[in-house]
């Protein structure tokens, strides 16, 4: 008599929710057992041991990741302030919500601009409201140069608290209009279209041009404060080669004329 058998093996293409809760846990459970068989070693042969400052840093980080992390494993609930990785503790996921990159990692900077010119006015590795900042940016700008009276921003600065400081202020804005039309309307749209048209052009323009030239876009800074000077640098640079060419420009004109 012949017996024949096939004996087929069901995969899971993917991963129940159960199934991840219960590697998780599993792998929270191995690293507290790790690290606690990390202490008991320092404090048996702390004598004979000489290890680095930095062993201390990092060991100090990954408990906080396994306290992090075994917290939101039990509630469910991102904690403040998480850490996505070692080496680099000090960095926050910051959710833009693009098509192609939904979530970005690194510093978050509000610039402003004059006369082709950036200025940091804020800088941060968590995320922030940057429209909530316009009023800041503007008595920054003063701060430097004196009045203003234009200015030209994303849409997401548009808030009833900005328009509303603008107007006191008399700045004219790029903002689209609520409510109904004044009588000076249509100058208001060209103004305000030329506002927006000198924000895409030149604003968007050159922070592209320091993303790509000048470092920014893949910063190899391995500290908070060498990431934070890579980002100076790399964003002054840039405004010395333009002053260098606006001054080249200026000095060939007058020997034209």
């Amino acid at each position: 008599m012949l017996a024949i058998r096939t004996s087929i093996t069901t995969i899971k293409c993917k991963k129940t929710y159960k199934d991840t809760d219960k590697r998780t846990r599993s792998l929270l459970y191995v690293l507290k057992k790790i690290l606690a068989l990390i202490r008991e070693i320092e404090n048996n042969y702390q004598e004979q041991l000489d290890l680095p400052e930095g062993y201390y840093t990092r060991i100090k980080i990954i408990r906080k990741v396994l306290k992090q992390q075994k917290k939101i494993s039990e509630t469910g609930v991102s904690v403040p302030d998480r850490i996505v990785g070692i080496s680099k503790s000090y960095i926050r996921p910051i959710v833009r919500g693009k098509e192609v990159i939904p979530v970005e990692f690194g510093a978050k900077v509000n610039m402003i601009q004059f006369d082709g010119i950036n200025f940091i006015e804020y800088l941060s590795f968590n995320a922030f409201n940057e429209g909530t900042r316009l009023v800041k940016s503007i008595r920054y700008r003063r701060s430097l140069f004196g009045k203003i009276t234009h200015i030209s921003a994303d849409d997401i600065y548009a808030t009833k608290a900005n328009r509303k400081y603008s107007t006191s202020a008399h700045i004219v804005t790029n903002f689209k209009r609520k409510g109904r039309e004044e009588k000076q309307e249509e100058h208001r749209r060209i103004i305000s279209r030329e506002l927006r048209k000198e924000m895409t052009i030149r604003t968007e323009g050159s922070f592209g041009t320091e993303k790509e030239y000048y470092g920014l876009q893949k910063i190899k800074a391995r500290t908070e404060l060498n990431e934070i000077l890579w980002i100076f640098l790399g964003v002054h640079t840039a405004n010395a080669v333009r002053i260098a060419k606006h001054l080249a420009v200026s000095r060939v004109d007058r020997m034209a004329s």
